[in-house]
């Protein structure tokens, strides 16, 4: 059998309307079944994604107690520290009840042994045809689910929407439109940059492989096969950089940038269009508000039209296997990612909720900077490989210095191509 690794959203815009009503859709939080007086459920929640955390978890913890009775205590971790002290606990099997692990975390803790599956719950629950398929995928691992979607993130193509209204263009629908538009941008205001294609940056080179009919790599049996170098693959990667390098819309600096380039160079008024995050537009504001109101976002278009997928960046909420009261530990974590708390989240963080039915109202807005993304998320919404070795094809930056070969000249096309497919067969299947 031939497995996927990235499989499109599966819930679109009727299905999720249609489940607005269904459990878990409420504005209920969860059902308070377990009465778990003079207990504590140790919770790990990563730093810095919501500003509002501790105000936001002093009501889940007053909430958490009033339906179970038992006290919440939540430690806050950052980022950079969180995959070596998960590893370091693991080992130690001093684990917390419930972490926050991100959507690439998730299949390697459940490979070691240390998550307990939550399918069982989800389905008493009735909610397993109310999440966000892409971020289940990520957290199923050999069929079993591991990691509960909590809040998702996507990239879709962000525009400055008043140079479009300038030169009497529409936002693009096809990869000859991106074109099209970029060419009209760099002969009206020959200082911007049309198109940013940074080159020290994975997700974004994703959706036009996909776009092309590619994929990142597949799954037959035991072994990972690398999709990167198939003629799809490599159509849609030399069209990404040959935005750069055959229609000079990007720059020779941008070879080096990471997406955090591409948000500052964009708050600066210096990029025309780029692959961005549904994170980053409250980010631009902040950095340059005279920028309000004057750029918009599209799904990303996939090569003759349509949406080519994009990744979706996030996070799940884990059971552990040492935590001693399961039942309480899923109390928790279907009071975070179903209902109000689970809006509340995504309202202050500015990510989407991993409950389909919470996005159907999201996806009615009419905001240029909100459905878009939404509707980019629910139809066009995919993961990279689902193997506990995905994480070390990351570390190695495998796509990321294919591409910053291509874009720098070392290499062709072809050659980058092969090269990274080599790699990260190697690594998957060492």
């Amino acid at each position: 059998m031939n497995k996927r690794s990235l499989p499109i959203v599966a819930l679109g815009l009727t299905a999720a309307l249609a489940l607005t009503a269904c459990a878990g859709g409420s504005d209920d939080t969860a059902g308070g079944g377990v009465d778990a007086e003079g207990q504590t459920l140790t919770v790990w929640i990563m730093e810095g994604t919501n500003p509002e955390s501790e105000a936001f978890f002093d009501s889940v913890g007053e909430a958490f107690t009033e339906e179970t009775g038992a006290e919440l205590d939540v430690e806050f971790v950052q980022w950079a520290d969180a995959h070596d002290r998960f590893v370091t606990s693991i080992a130690g099997g001093t684990t917390p009840d419930v972490a926050e692990t991100g959507t690439t975390w998730t299949a390697e803790f459940a490979d070691a042994g240390a998550l307990a599956p939550i399918g069982e719950f989800v389905d008493e629950a009735g909610l397993g045809d109310d999440l966000v398929e892409g971020l289940v995928e990520s957290g199923t691992y050999e069929e079993e689910l591991y990691g509960m979607p909590w809040y998702a993130g996507v990239r879709s193509l962000v525009y400055r929407a008043d140079i479009f209204e300038e030169l009497g263009l529409e936002a693009p629908t096809s990869w000859d439109e991106i074109v099209a538009a970029g060419e009209a941008i760099k002969a009206a205001h020959p200082d911007m940059m049309p198109f940013a294609v940074p080159g020290d940056a994975e997700f974004p080179v994703y959706p036009w492989v996909w776009g092309a009919g590619g994929e990142v790599a597949t799954q037959e049996g035991d072994e990972w096969a690398s999709g990167l170098d198939s003629a799809e693959s490599q159509e849609g990667i030399g069209f990404y950089t040959g935005l750069a390098t055959e229609h000079g819309f990007s720059s020779a600096g941008a070879t080096t940038w990471k997406e955090t380039d591409v948000l500052d160079n964009f708050a600066q008024g210096n990029v025309g269009m780029a692959l961005m995050g549904s994170w980053t537009p409250a980010a631009i504001v902040e950095k340059n508000a005279e920028l309000e109101g004057k750029f918009a976002a599209t799904p990303i278009p996939g090569k003759d039209g349509g949406i080519a997928p994009s990744v979706l960046g996030g996070s799940h909420l884990s059971m552990f296997e040492t935590a001693e009261n399961k039942e309480l530990a899923w109390e928790f974590v279907e009071l975070m990612t179903t209902g109000e708390f689970a809006d509340q989240w995504g309202q202050q963080s500015g990510y989407f909720p991993g409950q389909a039915s919470l996005l159907a109202e999201t996806m009615e807005s009419d905001d240029p900077l909100v459905a878009p993304f939404a509707t980019q998320l629910v139809e066009g919404g995919g993961t990279v490989p689902v193997t506990p070795k995905y994480g070390a094809v990351q570390a190695k930056k495998t796509t990321n210095t294919a591409i910053q070969a291509i874009l720098s000249g070392q290499k062709t096309v072809e050659q980058a191509t092969a090269d990274a497919a080599a790699e990260m067969n190697e690594i998957m299947n060492g």
